[in-house]
């Protein structure tokens, strides 16, 4: 695997260049990078916005300036992106500007800890080797590699030559019918439901949707108001029936924390409900979610959806335990519009 992958770690690359360094972005994710470029021996020159979020404040002792004003003070530098999005617009602006100066955008995975590197391929290799080869078809094959090289490279090309959509995955790898038996881990506020219901004509059999931050799951609540044969949980999915400690962030990546809010977590076996169609998005559980429906999975094959982008392991670990599970599981690999790689998802049928 290693041999197909080119490009040398970001960090190295950012090093080497010699060229400043600007943060497009603040927030946590500028933290982040801020840090592992201080372990490097390196800083951020400047820091920028989007100009509607330009107001004359400053951001970690740096004034936070306008693209432009960059563009006016340098003649070339390395842009670093620090947050994520999936919005056309914006994801426009980040295509124009690497046309002016390179972007890249780093991995830094939303639970766990190391960082996404030549190294870590290496001491993974024949892990990711054994996905690579048994992935369902080319596609999967050539996206998996362009992840795994953005992961280490930063470089937003492999991004956005790899953008599929979403309702494309739905009808030709999931193939949702009108009959589904549904349970989403991770509703959120109902989104995917959403997403789910538009593929199959708002038909289906029934739904079970799992949310555990309670602010999302008043959403959940709201946005699913009259629908028939749904039941929503507020709880995670977990290995065993438990009660854990999520951060007290609401929103999407509400996750496992050692303070914040206790959260009632289960395993899906414990449900004994039937099941079509899984989908898991749940912030780095889901290889204790797939521990918890070994019995499900088992005997009822569910189709799979599985986001792949909290830990860094989770691009070998989550499909091999699949195959543990059932070595007959056909497993796709897309990405879906998103900049950095959120949305890489396994999709795991049996037909």
């Amino acid at each position: 695997m290693l041999e197909k992958i080119q490009d040398k770690n970001i960090w190295d690359t950012l090093k080497d260049s010699k060229k400043p360094i600007v943060l497009y972005g603040m927030g946590l994710g500028a933290e982040k990078i801020m840090a592992e470029l201080e372990q490097r021996g390196l800083k951020a020159d400047e820091v920028f916005a989007s100009d509607e979020f330009v107001r004359g404040h400053s951001f970690k002792g740096y004034k936070v300036l306008k693209y432009s004003e960059v563009c006016e003070k340098y003649d070339d530098f390395n842009v670093v992106l620090c947050f994520a999005s999936h919005i056309d617009s914006v994801i426009e602006n980040i295509k124009k500007i690497n046309s002016e100066h390179t972007v890249f955008a780093p991995d830094v995975p939303v639970a766990g800890g190391g960082l996404f590197t030549r190294e870590y391929i290496a001491e993974n290799e024949v892990k990711f080797d054994e996905v690579y080869s048994r992935l369902a078809d080319e596609e999967s094959k050539r996206v998996y590699l362009d992840i795994l090289s953005f992961k280490v490279s930063g470089k937003i090309e492999y991004l956005l030559r790899s953008f599929c959509e979403k309702d494309k995955v739905y009808s030709e790898i999931l193939k949702l019918t009108d009959s589904e038996e549904i349970i989403d881990l991770g509703a959120y506020d109902g989104d995917t439901i959403r997403e789910f219901t538009t593929a199959t004509n708002g038909k289906y059999k029934h739904i079970t949707a799992l949310e555990p931050d309670a602010k999302s799951y008043k959403k959940l609540l709201k946005n699913t108001d009259g629908m028939e044969n749904l039941i929503t949980l507020n709880m995670g999915a977990w290995s065993k029936k438990d009660t854990l400690i999520f951060s007290a962030d609401a929103g999407r990546n509400s996750k496992l924390s050692s303070s914040g809010t206790s959260v009632e977590v289960t395993d899906i076996d414990s449900l004994n409900i039937p099941a079509t169609f899984i989908k898991m998005d749940i912030e780095g559980s889901e290889m204790k979610a797939l521990e918890g429906m070994e019995k499900t999975i088992k005997s009822q094959l569910p189709k799979l959806y599985i986001c792949a982008y909290h830990r860094n392991e989770d691009l070998f670990a989550l499909p091999l335990k699949v195959w543990e599970l059932n070595e007959n599981y056909k497993i796709y690999f897309r990405h879906s519009k998103y900049i950095p790689a959120w949305e890489s998802n396994f999709y795991c049928v049996n037909y």
